[in-house]
């Protein structure tokens, strides 16, 4: 009887007061901080990026063409061992490309690159799709039908062909690419918007303000937006990470940011050839992307379930 006592008051104070790595391990499940600190230095990394790139992003030594990372020896061809460096062993810190630029600081400024264009393209798409979700749940009936039709048609396009298409089209111009962009961000943000619209017009509140004499524009962005905003804010979070990764795929492609302008997805391009003797060219490029579409996604999971009541006694 005494071992199970023991035992008992042991486990309680086990309970309350828990070891170190149980509290690290708690904190690390209610609050993402790994993606928070990935997504800071990434933005830190796009503002500043010329104070803390090591290099230019286009400067060219083609006597340093796919020049190794710096734990391998920078010595003619030869590789040696880590600790034997040579007078180029920390000049390109993560490697260089067949043109010879430093890997390095073409990332960092790359994040600059595709952080702004994420930025547009899905604020340009948040403010298409969260007027239309709002006219189309609010008066309903032939808008709501005109407007979600729109809203198919456009999400059964294959969209990486129409893409192609309009930049082969227009020209590969930073102002069409946010455009091709912001086309595959709003229809997402139609539907929940939409949906959110339809459930809150039903409220009592709505109601009173049309009893006072509001008009519909002041109850749509007055009284329905803030009851929608938590669900646009996660839809659009969720959504950076697939802009981030559409921009990509457009630069791996050929139909992204023209050269020489540093973008993650054509750095991947230019590496493919060289997998064999020079990994590192696609393959730092690639975990960028890998890193800052996965964080996007966590921090968005994260808003989804802190902020839905039908999810926040999980947490």
């Amino acid at each position: 009887m005494t071992t199970r006592t023991n035992a008992a008051f042991a486990d309680i104070r086990r309970r309350m007061h828990p070891s170190r790595a149980r509290r690290t391990l708690y904190v690390l499940r209610r609050w993402p901080l790994i993606p928070i600190v990935i997504i800071t230095m990434l933005v830190t990394c796009a503002i500043f990026a010329e104070q803390v790139s090591p290099n230019m992003p286009n400067r060219q030594d083609l006597r340093d063409r796919t020049a190794a990372p710096f734990w391998y020896a920078q010595c003619i061809g030869e590789e040696k061992p880590y600790h034997d460096y040579c007078s180029r062993g920390l000049k390109y810190i993560l490697g260089a490309d067949p043109l010879g630029r430093d890997i390095l600081t073409r990332i960092i400024h790359g994040a600059r690159v595709s952080l702004t264009l994420a930025s547009i393209s899905i604020t340009i798409g948040m403010i298409v799709g969260a007027s239309l979700g709002l006219v189309a749940g609010y008066y309903g009936k032939y808008i709501d039908e005109i407007v979600m039709r729109i809203t198919d048609i456009t999400t059964a396009i294959p969209y990486l062909l129409l893409a192609l298409i309009i930049v082969v089209v227009l020209g590969q111009k930073i102002y069409v690419i946010i455009g091709v962009l912001a086309l595959a961000s709003w229809p997402e943000i139609v539907r929940l918007v939409r949906g959110q619209t339809l459930q809150l017009k039903t409220l009592d509140y709505v109601a009173l303000a049309k009893v006072a004499g509001a008009s519909n524009f002041r109850i749509l962005y007055k009284h329905i937006l803030p009851g929608a905003m938590n669900t646009l804010v996660v839809a659009t979070t969720l959504q950076v990470g697939g802009i981030i990764l559409a921009e990509s795929i457009l630069g791996y492609l050929g139909a992204g940011v023209p050269p020489p302008t540093p973008a993650w997805g054509a750095m991947v391009a230019d590496g493919r050839n060289y997998l064999s003797n020079s990994w590192w060219v696609a393959l730092f490029p690639g975990l960028a992307i890998f890193l800052t579409v996965l964080s996007f996604n966590f921090i968005g999971d994260w808003l989804r379930d802190r902020w839905d009541t039908r999810l926040r006694q999980i947490l």
